[in-house]
């Protein structure tokens, strides 16, 4: 099932020294098309003081927002991005796809606890999808619910990310 999901590197989405918008949709794009037909694809995107989870399905032009703050849905800047990749992942398969891309907020997901926790949450939620042997983590999450990350949880996810970091301290 790992083959069917992509990784986006966030240092090619943010807001910060990823460039402009339309550079930031292209390499989006760009990463879609290295991808398998089908495969979703897992966007961390950084608003310049907060971790968001986008999940970009190309091929369907599905896209599901995850904030672990539960806000709305997002609009603005990183939206517009998101659509212009799929555009433009459908123009180079020489694909006319849909007027507008789909939007899904996944209000059912766990929600953050802490104020500088999101990053955590985020990889958790990443975590969660590549586990989901039968990929139905957005049935689960797209509807409000009480799932819930207990401060364990994410602590099991911190000391997996520091481990992974630590193997590259005398490099």
């Amino acid at each position: 099932m790992l083959d069917m999901i992509g990784f986006v590197d966030p240092a090619h989405t943010g807001v910060i020294g990823c460039g402009n918008p339309t550079e930031r949709a292209h390499s989006l794009s760009a990463s879609y098309e290295r991808g398998k037909p089908g495969q979703i694809f897992l966007v961390p995107y950084n608003s310049g003081c907060h971790w968001m989870l986008t999940v970009a399905n190309p091929t369907e032009e599905v896209v599901y927002f995850m904030d672990p703050l539960k806000r709305r849905l997002v609009t603005g800047e990183w939206r517009t991005i998101v659509d212009n990749s799929i555009k433009i992942f459908n123009a180079h398969k020489h694909k006319k796809g849909r007027k507008t891309v789909q939007w899904k907020n996944c209000a059912g997901i766990p929600e953050q606890m802490g104020d500088k926790t999101c990053g955590y949450w985020i990889m958790h939620y990443m975590r969660d999808i590549v586990e989901d042997k039968n990929q139905e983590w957005s049935a689960k999450w797209e509807r409000k619910a009480n799932h819930y990350y207990t401060m364990e949880n994410v602590d099991v996810v911190r000391a997996e990310w520091a481990k992974y970091v630590m193997k590259f301290k005398d490099n």
